[in-house]
């Protein structure tokens, strides 16, 4: 099973498409162009298009999601935005589900924090996982509940680089962190990228934020388009205690698992 990665969700990221050399308004260096690729295998995987076009299209699939000036070609603009910090999960358009909708059968989950980053003291990662799981727990009937020993439905790691799962880490910015579809086995467990600056606040990455947005893939919701949704891919600061779900959230969350009962 692949993860879902804030990176953040399941689609086959190993998919290798044969890319043109792109022409665009500055032509790409290299290292840009191999960049460009990657990303688009990445986040933009394709199981049914082939040939030379294949670049382009996903390029202007990728100037689509993200509301740029759709033209095919790699420009400033579009590689800012592939360049931001971001979870790893494909993009895809509105509040979106993982193929088959994957669910928790229960509404009362454990969850187990296996390690802690050494950024964030434990007091203050508890505190904001807690947070995280509550930020789902408002608006459904699901409830959640911290282990420390044995097993749990979701675990919780720090790790860096290759850590014994289908997706390594690339080091500070970039993906964030990653998390699976809920399922047995690695299903619903959560990631995050040990190279990041974990924070409580605006400065480095905001674990709180992070871990939201994972723990929407975790309970089975996939991306969204909607920038002001916490499902929309990329990492932005908004301060934890003023945050609310959008719409979008609340609607994707709810599809699966009800409102909340009063």
């Amino acid at each position: 099973m692949l993860p879902v990665t804030i990176s953040v969700i399941l689609a086959s990221l190993s998919y290798s498409l044969a890319f043109p050399k792109p022409t665009s308004e500055a032509e790409l260096s290299v290292a840009e162009f191999n960049f460009a690729e990657e990303f688009l295998n990445k986040f933009y995987p394709s199981t049914k298009k082939s040939g030379l076009n294949v670049f382009y299209e996903k390029v202007k699939e990728m100037q689509k999601f993200f509301g740029l000036k759709v033209t095919g070609n790699v420009n400033k603009e579009t590689m800012d935005v592939m360049k931001s910090p971001r979870c790893g999960m494909p993009d895809v358009a509105e509040f979106s589900l993982f193929p088959g909708r994957p669910k928790w059968t229960k509404t009362a989950l454990t969850y187990r924090i296996l390690n802690y980053t050494p950024d964030l003291s434990v007091a203050v990662v508890n505190d904001a996982i807690r947070k995280a799981f509550k930020v789902w727990s408002d608006v459904t009937p699901l409830t959640f509940r911290k282990v420390s020993i044995g097993e749990a439905d979701i675990f919780i790691q720090f790790a860096a680089g290759y850590h014994r799962d289908s997706s390594s880490f690339d080091g500070p910015g970039g993906t964030l962190a990653h998390a699976y579809a809920p399922g047995g086995g690695i299903g619903g467990d959560a990631h995050f990228d040990e190279d990041e600056r974990w924070s409580s606040n605006s400065q480095g990455v905001n674990l709180f934020l992070v871990a939201a947005h994972e723990f929407g893939h975790s309970l089975g919701l996939s991306h969204s388009d909607d920038r002001r949704a916490l499902m929309f891919p990329m990492y932005r600061y908004v301060n934890p205690n003023t945050f609310r779900l959008s719409q979008d959230d609340v609607r994707g969350i709810q599809s699966l698992y009800g409102r909340k009962r009063k």
